[in-house]
């Protein structure tokens, strides 16, 4: 049995920490808010998931400190905005050969890095190993235990070991994958592409649009990934196709959803204003724009999604474009 801490109890944190506690690992959850932590401990639900009930074996705090006092495995789940400060302020009070587990997706704005790498610099100094943990997985999938598959990534090998056997579980099952800038590139980058799924579908376009978006997606994904130094095959794994397909596709996918609002003719800054759950493509549109220029790489689909988002451009217009840009090869 493992002592565990979820910073952040949002709804993928939770389904993560109660599939922990199911198999008798200790969880302590925390969250920001005390008065939210006191009555998540108290009735044992959350408020974002129906039918949804913590097991007994789950603490809540909304102290820092107190939260991660023995922990041997910390899993970061605040949204990808968050995650430096929530790092500065918990870094002296994470032990030494603690394993962290990142499951936010994004990447941060100002510094263009990777969740797993504003950790790494954050927790400077420390002998610590860090696993991200992404994959095709909507929490309100999870919670009622229909088969998952995710993958964990880190170049510590035995962190990625051990990860794997204490996260899978008999409807959660976890690969391995040294590869963790493609990883969390393309579980980052892939909320971009299904903002302009979600586009799509809300002006009424059919399948033959959204398999247009999923293939040319997947290529721009792997097109950046390799620019920057990812291996190729990554995407074309659990956190590249799988991940892609799942969040362009579903009910549950919030960058689909604010898609979605968009092409029905919504403001970017109404949506964002009426979800009480992050939808991080927004943020990220930008900062893979910013790569774009800076890795001197072609995306047309995920610049029109930052065209539509930064620049209030007409997505209508924005599909024209992608659709009389110059023939080529494919």
């Amino acid at each position: 049995m493992s002592k565990i801490t979820i910073l952040g109890s949002g709804s993928w944190g939770s389904v993560i920490g109660e599939s922990l506690a199911v198999n008798d690992h200790s969880v302590m959850m925390w969250q920001r808010d005390a008065n939210k932590a006191s009555a998540m401990s108290a009735d044992r639900l959350h408020p974002l998931l129906a039918d949804f009930i913590f097991s007994n074996n789950i603490n809540f705090t909304s102290n820092l400190k107190q939260s991660l006092l023995g922990a041997e495995i910390v899993v970061v789940a605040v949204p990808s905005h968050s995650v430096r400060e929530i790092m500065s302020n918990t870094a002296e009070f994470i032990g030494d050969d603690c394993i962290i587990v990142n499951i936010s997706k994004g990447l941060e704005i100002d510094t263009l890095l990777t969740m797993s790498s504003v950790i790494a610099e954050e927790t400077k100094g420390k002998d610590i190993s860090i696993v991200s943990l992404y994959g095709p997985s909507h929490a309100e999938e999870v919670c009622r235990k229909i088969p998952t598959t995710l993958v964990a990534a880190s170049r510590n090998e035995n962190a990625l070991k051990r990860v794997q056997n204490i996260f899978s579980t008999h409807v959660l099952r976890v690969y391995t994958n040294t590869d963790i800038l493609g990883v969390e590139l393309g579980g980052s980058i892939k909320n971009v592409i299904a903002i302009a799924a979600g586009i799509c579908d809300g002006i009424g376009f059919g399948d033959n649009t959204k398999a247009a978006i999923l293939t040319r997606g997947i290529t721009e994904m792997t097109r950046l990934g390799i620019a920057m130094g990812a291996l190729e095959k990554t995407f074309a794994g659990l956190s590249g196709i799988g991940d892609l397909f799942v969040t362009c596709s579903s009910k549950h996918s919030r960058n689909r959803f604010v898609g979605e609002e968009i092409g029905k003719g919504r403001k970017i800054d109404e949506i964002v204003s009426q979800m009480n759950m992050v939808a991080e493509g927004v943020k990220t549109a930008k900062a893979v724009f910013q790569l774009c220029q800076k890795h001197d790489v072609i995306m047309p689909i995920s610049k029109a999604v930052y065209d539509v988002l930064y620049k209030d451009k007409d997505p209508r217009e924005s599909v024209l474009e992608l659709m009389t840009r110059d023939l080529i090869s494919e």
